[in-house]
């Protein structure tokens, strides 16, 4: 896919790793898509035998986990997940309605 995005629209989108060739364009990371990587999108299943779910937390729930040393409160298998949602709401649906003001590209550090 990242690949097929870069050949449509080389201008803007690039597949490939190097720093050199990713400023000012997108870079779609394919490397992330593997068994051993944990980086997934909010909402989705961890490829796993006894998959997690990855979830939106609040800054609390994530400060008490770092004092206590418990990463595992912070780990949503299937049912857990969906209750947690059922309780808590979709913590992520701010992102919807928050502006942001983005930096010009001229502002961003090319390294």
């Amino acid at each position: 896919m990242a690949q097929l995005l870069e050949k449509q629209t080389p201008k803007e989108v690039v597949s490939k790793m190097a720093k050199a060739s990713r400023r000012g364009k997108v870079f779609v990371d394919w490397s992330q898509n593997h068994q051993k990587k944990t980086t997934i999108s909010v909402y989705s299943l961890r490829a796993r035998e006894r998959p997690t779910a990855s979830l939106p937390l609040h800054w609390r729930e994530v400060e008490r986990a770092a004092k206590r040393g418990d990463a595992e409160k912070l780990r949503f298998e299937i049912p857990a997940a969906v209750k947690r949602v059922d309780k808590e709401g979709d913590l992520f649906e701010p992102v919807l309605s928050t502006k942001q003001k983005l930096p010009s590209l001229d502002e961003l550090d090319p390294e």
